[in-house]
């Protein structure tokens, strides 16, 4: 408890306020359509996505909130991750701002309402894969570093039985069907872009950790696939 406490500086009171509230309620904030269901549907997962994961995960490893709140300041974070990662933490936000525009400007015709409710369910899909490979992993770290420090060890419990980056699918398929879930084209644009980063850095991760973390190239040989069985 005196370690989360520490944890709850100014700068992070504020980082929290954003990504719980702020961030998910911009598509609505942007637009001003504050009965837009599918836009708190988001807001909502978006929400207690958060809290439920990073309660349950710091259940079962009490130290990965540390790890996450100061992983960019590790001294053995990787250079290349440091831009990537603020990157797409960035890039998330971008389709939603551009959701809210495309809202406010009706720029996109709408979808039919299975489209929506198929998105909805992906999204939710995603958020919960995302969730496990958190809840999972003790070394799940908000930038790629071995962690030497935390005894780093290879996972291969419950969704690392299938892919090796779960965590990365579960994004992968959340990004893809949120512009679809708030009914905008537009901000597919963003979205593709945003999951070429993604694919970037899964294949950058992979590389390293072959390299540098014990017996994770042997688990590579058993657990063939990056993000999709069958294709990569």
């Amino acid at each position: 408890m005196a370690t989360q406490a520490k944890l709850l500086t100014p700068k992070m009171i504020v980082q929290l306020v954003l990504v719980l509230v702020v961030i998910p309620l911009l598509p609505m904030i942007i637009s001003g359509a504050w009965g837009w269901w599918e836009a708190w549907s988001y807001a909502a997962l978006s929400f207690f996505g958060f809290i439920i994961s990073r309660v349950l995960a710091s259940r079962r490893h009490p130290d990965i909130i540390a790890e996450r709140a100061r992983s960019m300041e590790k001294q053995d974070a990787k250079a290349w991750d440091k831009i990537l990662a603020p990157t797409m933490a960035l890039g998330s936000v971008i389709p939603l701002i551009i959701a809210g525009v495309d809202k406010l400007n009706g720029w996109t015709q709408p979808f039919g309402l299975n489209i929506r409710i198929i998105s909805l369910i992906v999204v939710i899909l995603g958020f919960v894969l995302g969730a496990w490979a958190l809840i999972e992993n003790r070394f799940f770290s908000g930038v790629v570093r071995i962690q030497t420090d935390r005894e780093h060890h290879v996972v291969t419990t419950g969704p690392y039985r299938i892919v090796r980056h779960p965590g990365y699918v579960g994004a992968f398929w959340a990004y893809l069907a949120t512009p679809l879930l708030l009914n905008s084209l537009w901000a597919l644009i963003p979205t593709l872009l945003l999951v070429g980063v993604l694919l970037l850095r899964t294949s950058l991760e992979d590389r390293t950790l072959q390299a540098e973390l014990p017996g994770y190239a042997e688990y590579a040989q058993r657990t063939r696939y990056r993000l999709f069985p069958g294709i990569w």
